[in-house]
Order: structure tokens, then sequence, then C-alpha cells
């Protein structure tokens, strides 16, 4: 006999993106930030944001129907403990995330089909540039990134602490390391540890402010540069954390390579990915593979193609280490 809620399962899967898109407008226009002082009409919100009152009451009538915001008798709108996390100012925040996902994202997964029968990426198709290009040529859309990846990646630090004692090591590179708030936490946990900060020069001009507001300039070298062309000596550790997944084969050996030629016999490389399982269990990063195919052009990995591709670039995987999050810490050592 047929389980007859599999329509209404199917029918919430396919209108997934009213909810998602809803949340986005809401962040765009910063209604939680607004919310912050007590509740407020439709009216009183759309003065605030130049919007038209009744289409922002059905849009806030929309989302407290599934948790955010929620509305009075008196048809005030307040924040819900899940609302709260639209703000900008609250560790975690999502609202960097949302607008990211609604707008450069989600007119990149419109496409989907273009990159299903291509190959290519959409986000290519729609900007007619490559995602890491387009957020150089517009700092905003850069800064929106940097937030959204905090707010999701924030949390997993705490993960990767948790499964992989990182004492004694002297000097851990940060490759590819963004704001530096992944090697802020890591730092601010090991406080014998240095570290290197080594992006792209517009990604470190951003970074700068994150070190030097945690008082730690004065043990984090912030290096800029291509991790295609070169990558610094002097690290004993080098950490990439969701670098690898953001390029094909080609381009994440070349990385792998030039991290490979600047490190000792006894240095580790330790790669933070999604390690996708076999099977049909539900995982993230089978649909942050697609994400993957269709922004920049990489893709997600099983443990047997990471064995592979450290190989081809000169490591030995010595160890895949499960953190409580999706991620895994995936551990190599240079081969004599």
């Amino acid at each position: 006999m047929k389980d007859s809620t599999l329509p209404d399962q199917l029918d919430q899967m396919i209108t997934g993106y009213w909810v998602s898109q809803s949340i986005y407008a809401a962040a765009k226009l910063g209604i939680a930030d607004l919310l912050v002082a007590g509740p407020q009409t439709a009216e009183q919100l759309a003065d605030a944001t130049k919007t038209n009152s009744g289409a922002l009451y059905r849009l806030l009538r929309a989302l407290a129907s599934v948790g955010i915001f929620t509305e009075n008798e008196q048809h005030e709108f307040a924040l819900t403990p899940m609302a709260e996390f639209l703000r900008s100012d609250v560790p975690g925040s999502k609202r960097a995330l949302a607008m990211m996902s609604g707008d450069e994202q989600f007119q990149s997964w419109s496409e989907i089909l273009y990159s299903i029968e291509t190959g290519k990426t959409s986000f290519d198709k729609v900007f007619e540039k490559p995602i890491f290009e387009y957020l150089s040529d517009n700092p905003d859309k850069g800064q929106i990134f940097d937030q959204a990846m905090t707010g999701i990646h924030g949390r997993e630090t705490g993960d990767i602490l948790n499964a992989y004692d990182f004492s004694g090591l002297n000097t851990l590179m940060d490759v590819g390391g963004g704001n530096g708030s992944n090697l802020v936490n890591l730092l601010q946990h090991y406080p014998e540890m240095k570290g290197i900060l080594f992006d792209l020069p517009q990604v470190v001009e951003r970074a700068q402010s994150h070190i030097e507001q945690a008082g730690l300039q004065d043990r984090c070298q912030s290096i800029a540069g291509s991790f295609f062309e070169s990558v610094p000596a002097g690290a004993d550790t080098i950490f990439l954390r969701h670098i690898i997944h953001d390029w094909d084969d080609e381009k994440s050996l070349t990385i792998l390579r030039h991290c490979h030629a600047v490190m000792s016999k006894n240095s580790r490389l330790l790669v933070v990915e999604s390690v996708i399982p076999e099977g049909n269990d539900p995982f993230p990063g089978k649909f942050l593979d697609l994400v993957m195919l269709m922004i920049p052009g990489g893709k997600e990995r099983t443990a047997e193609e990471y064995k592979s591709l450290f190989e081809q670039a000169g490591f030995e995987l010595t160890r895949i280490i499960p953190t409580e999050s999706a991620l895994s810490i995936i551990e190599g050592i240079k081969q004599t």
C-alpha cells in the first residue's frame, strides 16, 4: 500500500524555495535587526525599509507560520529564537548566508540543467565570470561571502578541535584561509602555536582586521599570493579547509603539489572536507557537491578519491578522522 503522505512530502520539497527566498527577502531588508528594539507593525517596518506595507505584511505572516518571526494580536511582529540568527550582530549569524543563497546562488541553481548537460558551472553562465573573480570585482559581495562562510563554518571549528590534537605543532599555515576566523580560533585554543594566513591580496587585506582585533598580529603572519602559483614555506603543518572541494582534480593537484614542494619529511597536510559515504543515506555533502558543480566548478569526493588525489600529489593519506559535523579531517604526510 502506498504511503498517502508521500505526495505532501514531495510538494514540500518541490516548493522549498518559497521558504528560502522569503527568508532571503527578510534578510536583505534587515528585518531581524529592526526588531531588536521590540515588536513592530508591518507599516512601521515598511517605513524603515522603504517597502510596500501590505506586501511586507504578507511576507512576515508567511515567515511567522514557519517559526521565523511571530505576530501578536496587535498585528505586531517580533523575533523568535530562530529569527535571532537573522540578526547581523549575533555569533553564528545566518543573515549573510541567506543573502548570498537567495541572490547569486539562487540564480545559479536556476540554471542547474545547463550544468548537468554540459558539466560546466552555471555561475559562469549567469554572471559571465568565475565566482572568485566576481567576488574580487565586487568587494561588497566579497564581504557578504566572508560573513556567510563564517556563519556556515563557525561551529565546525569546535568539532575540528574536538576531533584532532594540534598540540606540539609549531607553525600552522591556513592556505586559502579567507577572513582568518578559522586560524584565529586555532591560535586562541593553542597559545604556543604560530600561524600563517595565505590567501589572495584582497582577501588577506580583509582578514587583517580580524587578526588584529584578536590581538594575534605577533603570532600570525599574513602572506598574499595565489596557491595556483606557489605556497610559502615556513610551516610544519599545512591546513586546507573547504579549499580542495572548490576545484576539479587538475587544479586541486596543482594546489597540493605546491604544498608538497615546501613541506619537509615530518610535516603534515590536513585537508578538511566532507567525505562522501557510499550508499543512499542522507548526507549534506551530496547536495553540497551540486553547489560545487554549479558555482566554483569543484566537487566533493569519496575516501578513495581523496586517497588517489593525495597519492598523485606525492602524499600518503594516513587517516581520515570524522568530526561531529559532516566534515572529516584528511591527514597526509609527504612521501619520501
